[in-house]
């Protein structure tokens, strides 16, 4: 006799409320489009959907009596990948990886599929999207042997597990969440529902057995990973690949790690022969101009545990506009907008009348606040059409008050400028070092106009 199908349900987004079929409007708050379908719970497997959790009723243990062991990481022999896993993969985490279509995620994976065979930890690879053939034609593009690598083509969750139970795989890799489905909801795969449940039953497998999982995500057209935002709560790892597809280059950075830095940046370059990581990302990041330019300057900034030493260019030129553009490549729009203001009220340097495009060289992205003063010092040498010292690097946090305040690491950016041939750097002062490398000159600065000052000095 067949067993009986879990029942679904229909849940508000916005109140939460119940009802047993789906409308256009929810009976209770009045929102449109908000009823999304959920399990309600199969006959006998109580509220886990048809799933069982790990054998056994929980119980409230003293946290003394927890053995707090720390978790070991298995290299995958991708150093990039590595690095932004916080030092390779730990038994039983689930990793989303996420990007644009075409920019890496699958050559990525399967790369570190094959990998992690040749360090003997037996891979699963499950594709939903393409067939079998298309992925072993891929895997002798990039050179890959095909022995010891276990591929499946399959769409059901179900499935997928129980065979995965079979095979007893070191390492899952599903390609990708979107194209899962599970029997017990009857919405179509890659809606909010299926992708939810499905990465659920995933995530419980991976936790049961000790099997690492990768999860490939789609993206929305803003760059976001599709699905519900509960999605990247319910797994161990989050990396996105932020930079486009026709670049050369590919940049991943961990968003979220349970075992690691989070914000860490993987470099990788796109060959005929798959992914490869860059030992020195900092060269791709400098253009090395045949002579100087205005409005181009050298900043450190620090991604995860390493310095990074990137191109920030200014343009400032006359505007047509009643509103002058102000665009930031790289950088967050409205921070440019407050720095220019702080440039006018403390350094009497106004560019109002001025469109100002400013763009971080190489597709990277900087969240750090140490960006500030180089992107003040770039904006006033293209303002004033006067190139800055190509020694020189810059980096330090510029308050409302025009002070210069302190950015973390401080030593550390300087001794990887040095390292990279750079002899001048203005600083904040509360960055002082106790002695500068040999061949630096390190000039400190408290506030803007000190700064303006230490580039006529130059």
């Amino acid at each position: 006799m067949p067993s009986a199908r879990a029942k679904t349900r229909f849940s508000c987004t916005r109140c939460g409320a119940l009802t047993s079929k789906w409308m256009g409007q929810c009976p209770d708050c009045g929102e449109w489009n908000c009823l999304q379908e959920v399990l309600a719970g199969a006959p006998g497997a109580g509220s886990r959907g048809g799933w069982a959790g790990p054998a056994g009723a929980a119980q409230v243990v003293d946290a003394s009596r927890v053995e707090a062991r720390k978790e070991s990481h298995q290299p995958t022999g991708i150093e990039e990948l590595d690095r932004v896993l916080g030092g390779g993969l730990v038994a039983g985490s689930v990793v989303l990886i996420g990007g644009d279509p075409g920019i890496g995620k699958s050559t990525l994976l399967l790369q570190a599929a094959a990998s992690l065979r040749d360090e003997g930890l037996a891979p699963l690879y499950v594709s939903g999207e393409e067939s079998l053939s298309q992925v072993a034609l891929r895997a002798r593009r990039l050179g890959i042997r095909g022995e010891g690598l276990k591929l499946l083509a399959e769409t059901s969750v179900e499935r997928i597990i129980a065979m995965a139970g079979v095979e007893k795989p070191g390492v899952l890799v599903v390609d990708s969440v979107q194209t899962v489905f599970t029997d017990a909801l009857t919405s179509a795969p890659g809606s909010v529902a299926q992708v939810r449940e499905c990465a659920a039953r995933l995530t419980r497998f991976a936790k049961d057995s000790g099997t690492t999982v990768f999860l490939v995500g789609h993206v929305t057209k803003e760059g976001a990973l599709a699905g519900p935002r509960v999605l990247e709560h319910m797994v161990d790892a989050v990396l996105y690949f932020e930079s486009e597809s026709n670049q050369r280059y590919r940049v991943v950075r961990a968003v979220k790690n349970r075992f690691g830095a989070a914000n860490e940046l993987g470099i990788f370059a796109m060959t005929d022969a798959g992914l490869k990581g860059v030992s020195n990302p900092s060269a791709i990041f400098l253009s090395r101009h045949e002579e100087e330019v205005a409005g181009s300057v050298v900043m450190v900034t620090r991604e995860g545990t390493r310095p990074l030493l990137v191109e920030l260019q200014a343009l400032v030129d006359d505007s047509p506009l009643a509103n002058p553009r102000r665009v930031a490549v790289g950088l967050e729009q409205n921070r440019l907008a407050m720095l220019l203001a702080v440039l006018h009220r403390h350094a009497g340097i106004a560019v109002q009348g001025q469109d100002v495009f400013v763009n971080v060289v190489g597709g990277v992205r900087v969240s750090e606040t140490g960006a500030d003063l180089p992107l003040l010092l770039a904006v006033l040498s293209s303002f004033r059409a006067r190139p800055l010292d190509a020694s020189m690097v810059v980096f330090g946090e510029v308050g409302l008050a025009g002070e210069i305040r302190p950015v973390p690491n401080g030593e550390e950016r300087i001794q990887a400028a040095a390292q990279h041939g750079f002899t001048r750097a203005i600083i904040p002062a509360a960055n002082k070092m106790r002695r500068a490398p040999q061949g630096m000159d390190v000039v400190t600065v408290r506030r803007l106009d000190e700064a303006i000052d230490a580039l006529r000095g130059a």
